[in-house]
């Protein structure tokens, strides 16, 4: 399986996973890979940025994410969202918290 990787302006390390079963026979024409996306999700994400394109297959392990994981939801509906590590998590909150609060002042 084949898949394309993007990560989010708005999404501090988080990264999302593209289904690309079809590759290499689907590049004839420009799609919108992220269109499989649902809407809301998107929206809140920002900008993408293309990251690499990975043949799992050929992979033996990934980062911060089960292989097997990623590929089932590949499967069953084109796209998985690898969520940042709980403490990034943690100090993004922490920020966003502090940044609301700077804001009343304002």
């Amino acid at each position: 399986m084949h898949c394309d990787v993007y990560k989010f302006t708005k999404r501090d390390d988080m990264y999302v996973y593209i289904a690309r079963p079809d590759y290499p026979d689907d590049t004839d024409e420009i799609k919108d890979w992220l269109g499989i996306l649902p809407k809301g999700f998107r929206t809140g994400l920002g900008v993408s940025k293309f990251v690499m394109h990975l043949d799992l297959g050929a992979t033996s392990t990934l980062a911060r994410v089960d292989k097997e994981e990623v590929l089932a939801k590949l499967k069953s509906q084109g796209y998985f969202v690898q969520m940042p590590p709980q403490d990034v998590m943690r100090r993004q909150a922490e920020l966003r918290a502090l940044e609301a609060q700077d804001n009343i002042y304002d």
